[in-house]
């Protein structure tokens, strides 16, 4: 299975994406991932990417497509992959399509978590860090800061990325790029949606149960 998941900042996108992996047997594949990857290992790639990084802009889609397609590659992903994070446009969907195409192969269905925003509000908003270890815990989206990790002990604190405020925006940023994505694969007859509220093991059933039909095709 080639797959791709979507879904706003909050949906539970890289928690499900490891369920998912794990179930059907085909490697994550995330862009954070292959920028590590590359940076760490000192690629010509990853050379440049951190020169972006480092300036604390975004890295070019050239940049990343050129990581994406060397991953793609890869021998691990010559049965399926995951792809999580990628593509984030509509212009780095249609070069993923030249990829697949160069290694005769075609996606065979795009996963949409989709949540209420407001939902998503309360759950990142809820969500605390721990500054020692940076397991991440969830409380009362009103709740105060501090409190100690139950892992290690060390102090928890929320993201500024996960204040309200913040959080509405992203969303904002997300549906101006994403939904001509989302409609870009509705057209294609590639995109299932599931309804992403509830409990992680509630979600990944019903992700489980809708790809089990592509894995099986």
């Amino acid at each position: 299975m080639r797959l791709v998941l979507v879904g706003p900042p909050g949906a539970g996108k890289g928690t499900q994406a490891e369920f998912i992996a794990d179930r059907f047997g085909i490697p994550k594949i995330s862009t954070g991932d292959i920028f590590r990857s590359n940076v760490s290992g000192g690629t010509e790639l990853g050379k440049q990417a951190k020169e972006y990084m480092d300036a604390g802009d975004l890295v070019p889609d050239e940049v990343t497509n050129a990581m994406v397609r060397d991953r793609l590659a890869e021998p691990d992903a010559v049965s399926g992959f995951l792809l999580d994070g990628f593509p984030r446009n509509v212009s780095q969907a249609d070069e993923l399509n030249g990829m697949l195409a160069s290694l005769d192969v075609a996606l065979s269905v795009v996963l949409d978590l989709d949540v209420d925003h407001e939902e998503v509000v309360n759950r990142l908003a809820g969500r605390r860090t721990c500054k020692k270890c940076g397991h991440v815990v969830h409380v009362e989206p009103d709740a105060v800061e501090g409190g100690a990790c139950p892992k290690c002990g060390g102090e928890l604190y929320r993201r500024d990325d996960d204040a309200p405020d913040t959080v509405r925006h992203r969303l904002e940023v997300y549906d101006k790029q994403t939904a001509p994505l989302i409609g870009f694969y509705r057209d294609a007859g590639l995109l299932v949606a599931i309804d992403a509220f509830g409990t992680v093991e509630d979600v990944t059933e019903r992700a489980i149960s809708v790809l089990a039909q592509y894995a099986e095709s």
